[in-house]
This record gives C-alpha cells, sequence and structure tokens, in this order.
C-alpha cells in the first residue's frame, strides 16, 4: 500500500494521534493540570468511559438531526469526538488503532450474522464449561 492511499493516510493519521494520547499518560510525563488528555487518564476508566457514553449518544442524535434536514458535518464533529474518547480507552488498556484495524481485517468477508452467530456459540460453550 502506497503512503499516498486514502487507507495508508488514515491509519498513518490515527497513529499519530494514538502517539499524542500515549505521550500525555502521566507515566510518559503528561500533566493533568495541562493536559485533556492527561486529565481523562488521572481520574481513570469512569472518565473516559463517560464520554464514551456521551460521545456516542450525541452520534446518534446528530444522525437523527440529518434524517430531519440537519447538518452532515455534525455527524462528523461528533465522531471524531467518539473516536478519539475511544483512542484514549485503547491506550488505557494497551491497545492501539492499528490492533482495531487487524480485527476488523480478521472479520472482513465474514457476514455480520455468522460472525455473531460464532460469537454466541463460543459464549455458550464457555458459560457450560464454566457450570461444570
Amino acid at each position: 500500500m502506497s503512503e499516498s492511499s486514502p487507507s495508508a493516510s488514515v491509519e498513518g493519521g490515527l497513529a499519530r494521534l494514538a502517539a499524542v494520547i500515549e505521550s500525555r499518560k502521566v507515566a510518559n510525563g503528561g500533566d493533568p493540570e495541562k493536559s485533556y488528555v492527561a486529565r481523562l487518564l488521572h481520574k481513570g476508566p469512569d472518565a473516559f468511559l463517560k464520554k464514551i457514553g456521551e460521545e456516542a449518544t450525541e452520534v446518534v442524535m446528530a444522525a437523527k438531526d440529518v434524517d430531519h434536514g440537519g447538518d452532515k458535518g455534525k455527524i462528523l464533529y461528533e465522531v471524531a469526538d467518539l473516536w478519539f474518547h475511544s483512542m484514549i480507552a485503547l491506550s488505557h488498556y494497551g491497545l492501539t488503532p492499528a490492533d482495531v484495524v487487524a480485527e476488523l481485517e480478521r472479520r472482513e468477508g465474514t457476514s455480520g450474522l455468522e460472525e455473531k452467530a460464532l460469537r454466541k456459540a463460543k459464549e455458550r460453550a464457555a458459560q457450560e464449561g464454566a457450570a461444570e
């Protein structure tokens, strides 16, 4: 894949943002008094998970507004906020955007219905194994 491809550009942009988020961790010198990311990470999962919930709701509300003639740009704005806060969570849990892309690639070509059925079957097997 060439560096000029849209996919490389997206992945590069996400990787750069992930590096900035990583640099804002208190352990890496981030200052909760000077950095929003450092503050969220310092407060712990409840803080950034709450933001993810808020942003997800705002994405839904923006989409509903577009269904009634609202500006599509609002969806982009809210999805950007959702992705940003989700990336903070990924960083906290030691994951990266590349991990998400790898998971999406793993699912490529798999029917969503098949994937869901397989996941449920695995969950049932795990529950049955735990009950024994």
